[in-house]
């Protein structure tokens, strides 16, 4: 097949969900060996379209083409039968499973008696984490890998399948830019064997580094295609949202107020580790109305520093916390809650939403109790209350009764986000809020996070992405495996000065070892 041969072809594909047209009439068309870029908003149609093509969804009108065959995949193996792989931006793997019998379920490997081979699944499990630079055993479970790692081990099940057409939607929202750079190097590796690529991202960076073309969504249409060198990131972020974004998150000083939560040598063990501690000595402090980046790879202790002022970290900690300056020390995060402390958590699908529950419910889930009246649930006032947050931070959705695993990961979290809100705290946690949210909603959350500023809430925020902390923070700490190996005011940041604080290790920036 000619390298410019058409692989494969979405011919008017509509798909309805109930209240949401999805996509509406949709074609789209993929050159063999190329990597295609699909880019769009959350809710634009971006997901469903890549599980039509996958065999997660039947359109309801269209056609699909593959290698110039028509073909109607029913389920999953339907397409990997064709010889496409799906890797999902929402996880879908076995908590309780290995990691190599997460890699092959459904296709375990087995001896010439019919026994499971597990020998030779934990050794091509080692192979393909190695491809991936990824130092993950393949025996360990999977539930107690950081979702980041979860993240790869998705990746590798994918490659598992030796597909010709790979779909990666949002591969890299989870990783360090270190293991994105790792993932770009497998992607090269596929690409040199022929392997048709089609990529789903909103980070221009990576697009514009890695597409031959950009195919853009938006509102389930497709708006047009271009070949990446006749575009500008600038051009396709106006193409995502319809509307001109380029100073939706432009900075404006701030005047910090009193301290409202400060951290003393904080230590966090680690049972069974090499290195026997999570976080060690840290020491941080954040001021209402102040904007606080964590920055650090991954492994450097940013979810658990979090977690741990949260009263949600597994292990028992030393050192001292004190919230207007008074000392806390709190075990569930219901006291924290309480105490106003609130938390959006990294990892969405197992943590944050309740999938049996509606829109409203998942707002409401934490202030319920302001909606009772004689012992009763009053349906009026929580949807009222409801109705005003999902205003305020943005989420698009079709009612409060829709269930929330309807609406796009980015506004899933923007529900997530509005339940906090709700509770009115005077400390915000954000850990890595932007993950998987398209460039639009990402605006939205900067101009809302600065609005909480300005009203007085002080904001925590780690996040993998570091032009995002620089554009958000009024002051910067930098953890490296568990400590704190520098601070930077916002006109001393640059990327260059964190990645060097953050690879550190146990050395701090003049290269002497940090105390223990």
């Amino acid at each position: 097949m000619d390298q410019h041969d058409t692989v494969v072809s979405m011919l008017g594909i509509t798909k309805q969900f109930p209240g949401v047209i999805a996509l509406d009439d949709v074609t789209l068309h993929v050159q063999a060996g190329e990597l295609l870029a699909i880019c769009g908003e959350n809710g634009a149609g971006k997901s469903t379209l890549m599980k039509i093509l996958s065999g997660v969804y039947l359109p309801d009108e269209g056609e699909l083409w593959v290698r110039g065959v028509p073909v109607r995949f029913k389920t999953t193996r339907d397409a990997e039968a064709a010889g496409i792989a799906i890797i999902h931006q929402e996880l879908n793997l076995v908590e309780d499973l290995s990691v190599s019998a997460n890699i092959f379920l459904g296709r375990e490997l087995r001896t010439s008696l019919g026994f499971l081979n597990e020998r030779q699944m934990i050794q091509r499990s080692q192979e393909l984490l190695d491809s991936l630079e990824c130092r993950i055993s393949p025996l360990s479970r999977t539930g107690g890998l950081r979702i980041g790692d979860q993240q790869l081990v998705e990746i590798a099940k994918a490659l598992s399948l030796d597909a010709s057409i790979v779909v990666m939607d949002e591969p890299t929202s989870a990783l360090t830019e270190s293991e994105s750079r790792r993932l770009e190097r497998v992607i090269g590796r596929l690409r040199s064997q022929g392997v048709t690529i089609i990529y789903i991202s909103h980070k221009m960076d990576e697009v514009f580094r890695l597409a031959d073309r950009i195919a853009v969504l938006r509102d389930g249409r497709m708006v047009r295609t271009e070949n990446r060198s006749a575009a500008s990131p600038q051009q396709v972020t106006g193409w995502m949202v319809g509307r001109d974004i380029s100073n939706a998150h432009a900075y404006t000083p701030r005047i910090p107020g009193e301290r409202v939560l400060e951290v003393h040598n904080l230590f966090v063990p680690w049972p069974g580790h090499a290195r026997g501690y999570r976080l060690s000595g840290v020491s941080l402090n954040v001021c209402r109305g102040e904007v606080l980046g964590i920055a650090g790879l991954m492994g450097a202790g940013r979810t658990e520093l979090l977690e741990t002022i949260f009263g949600a970290g597994p292990q028992k900690w030393s050192g001292e916390i004190l919230l207007r300056g008074r000392s806390v020390h709190f075990t569930h995060p219901q006291e924290a809650c309480d105490a106003g402390i609130a938390m959006v958590c990294e990892d969405r699908k197992r943590l944050g939403v309740f999938p049996n529950l509606t829109v409203g419910s998942n707002v409401s889930l934490c202030t319920l109790s302001r909606a009772v009246r004689g012992g009763l649930v009053r349906r009026r006032i929580e949807e009222a209350m409801v109705a005003q947050s999902i205003r305020d931070t943005g989420v698009k959705t079709s009612g409060l009764s829709s269930n929330i695993l309807g609406l796009s990961g980015g506004n899933q979290q923007k529900c997530i986000v509005s339940r906090w809100l709700l509770t009115q705290p005077e400390v915000l946690l954000l850990d890595d809020p932007t993950r998987g949210i398209d460039v639009g909603a990402k605006a939205e959350l900067y101009a809302l996070i600065n609005t909480l500023c300005r009203r007085g809430m002080a904001v925590l925020v780690t996040s993998s992405e570091l032009p995002e902390l620089l554009s958000l923070s009024d002051r910067i700490v930098v953890l490296s495996e568990g400590r704190v190996t520098a601070e930077f005011n916002r006109n001393e940041a640059s990327e260059q000065r964190i990645m060097e604080a953050a690879t550190l290790g146990a050395f701090n920036r003049t290269g002497h070892e940090l105390p223990n």
